[in-house]
């Protein structure tokens, strides 16, 4: 079963038990913004004439209950989030907005997902983006947050609901959860499979082996999950018989009880979210780290939670995750050993393995603090000490300092500081970037026009997909999208998402 501290690490400000309080995410989301600004108080406007004022009204039915998991205090976005926008639009943005290289805009994301906030008005509309939301937590491989999510909503309210919970709880080893619910309520189902495990789960053999028979005789169940759940319920049977064809897209019920009868399947080639299976203590030390190496690319968990898998003992072979453990190891020790040269080649290491799967910021998250406290003698090793803290949340006390000369360097730390175009641009990239963060940059007129309409969610979700396609090569569409962050009050995240992106660019 998931360790219940890393649970607490990923959803700091409540537990997976108290359904009705928001819950934070991960330790970026638990700090609330600084400057935030507060409740105003304005004296009512006072008429000039003695008609009678138009008056709106809104039927308090129409005014669905906030949720998320994070408070709207903590993640500065307002409670009207979603308002005035189409729900299924909403959705498809939610879908498809890709964040996979730029830890900023994942960052953004997962803020977007998880503050608590009110659906648009409108049929279905709060179930649409609810379901949306969980999918592309479930998508992000956030198991974790996902089934606290649906379990916030009321997860047996509707069967969509229920199937996405009971899916969530599968991979995190919360199925005791779900499957009591099931057993109360056999309607929210009508997967024999579910109800078959659910009723073993609970102890209660007899009716599981009397719903197999049933699915044998009524043919209601396809022959490979019959034959899966003969093992599962009668394993002494088949003690000598051959494995199994592995499935080619297994679902979470599947993959567990395929990990039931002994012949476990590897999650590296199925969905993100089946990596939070290999994060409990049934996965060996290796696929936990690989399970959590895939979930700390995407920000769906903590560098902590990784960095105590990488140094939890030493490594026992070479090669691939192994040298990314020695890697990390030893950079560890160099550190403590405050050795300017032990610490430049050791740097120079770990960050050839970090960068080889993807884990560059991550890694300047966890150790920008102890790097900022050193300066190394080597020139090349000090400008990549430089560089990683420029990827951390360090960036702007790193840009006072900036070693060398190169045109390079001064603009990254001019952006840093916010103001990019005071340095010679190094690059057409850098061009776009610098264009967006001036003054006069104009944003698109349809985000404008969303702006107008109180369509902040919507606003920001296009914003992200015109940065994703400006890095891709459309520069215009990088420059808007920077102008328009910074329109909005994302200062930060404008900042940050450039720096990850020209630093990282040729990953």
């Amino acid at each position: 079963m998931l360790n219940k501290a890393a649970l607490a690490a990923f959803l700091l400000a409540g537990s997976a038990q108290a359904q009705q309080a928001p819950l934070s995410v991960i330790d970026w989301l638990t700090d609330p913004p600084e400057n935030l600004p507060g409740t105003v108080l304005l004296e009512p406007p006072v008429t000039e004439t003695g008609i009678q004022p138009d008056i709106q009204v809104s039927p308090l039915e129409a005014l669905s209950q906030p949720l998320g998991l994070v408070s709207s205090s903590v993640t500065g976005l307002p409670m009207h989030l979603w308002q005035n926008s189409d729900a299924d639009r909403l959705a498809e943005l939610i879908t498809d907005v890709p964040v996979r290289y730029n830890p900023a805009m994942q960052r953004l994301l997962f803020t977007l997902i998880l503050s608590e906030a009110r659906a648009p008005a409108g049929s279905g509309a709060e179930e649409t983006l609810l379901l949306a939301r969980i999918d592309r937590l479930m998508q992000l491989g956030a198991a974790d947050p996902a089934q606290s999510l649906v379990q916030l909503a009321g997860p047996t309210d509707t069967r969509d609901r229920f199937q996405r919970w009971f899916d969530a709880t599968l991979l995190t080893g919360d199925e005791d959860r779900s499957c009591t619910s099931l057993i109360a309520k056999p309607h929210l189902s009508q997967d024999y499979a579910a109800q078959i495990f659910c009723k073993a789960r609970r102890g209660d053999w007899r009716s599981a082996a009397l719903t197999l028979e049933a699915a044998h005789a009524l043919q209601i169940l396809p022959p490979e999950e019959l034959d899966v759940l003969d093992r599962f319920l009668s394993p002494e049977l088949f003690e000598d018989a051959e494995y199994l064809p592995q499935p080619d897209d297994p679902s979470p019920l599947t993959f567990r009880l395929f990990e039931a009868i002994g012949e476990r399947l590897p999650s590296a080639p199925l969905p993100r979210a089946f990596a939070n299976a290999d994060l409990r203590d049934v996965a060996g030390w290796k696929a936990q780290i690989e399970a959590a190496e895939r979930l700390t690319r995407i920000g769906a968990l903590t560098p902590n939670q990784l960095l105590g898998l990488y140094t939890e003992r030493s490594p026992a072979a070479s090669g691939a995750v192994w040298d990314r453990v020695s890697a990390v190891q030893r950079f560890e020790s160099a550190l403590d050993s405050r050795n300017p040269d032990k610490i430049a080649r050791a740097l120079n290491t770990v960050w050839t393995q970090m960068r080889l799967i993807g884990l560059e910021v991550p890694f300047a998250e966890l150790f920008a603090e102890r790097l900022s406290q050193i300066e190394l003698t080597d020139p090349s090793a000090e400008q990549l000490r430089w560089r990683i803290l420029l990827l951390s949340e360090l960036y702007e006390t790193a840009a006072l300092s900036v070693p060398g000369q190169s045109d390079e360097n001064h603009f990254l730390a001019a952006l840093a500081q916010g103001d990019p175009g005071r340095a010679r641009s190094p690059s057409p990239l850098a061009d776009a970037v610098a264009q967006g963060f001036a003054w006069a940059a104009p944003v698109p007129p349809n985000i404008e026009t969303m702006l107008n309409n109180d369509q902040l969610g919507e606003a920001i979700l296009e914003t992200m997909q015109r940065f994703a396609h400006g890095s891709r090569g459309n520069l215009v569409d990088l420059t808007a999208a920077i102008a328009t962050l910074r329109r909005v009050g994302l200062e930060d995240t404008a900042r940050r998402a450039a720096l990850n992106l020209l630093i990282l660019q040729d990953r």
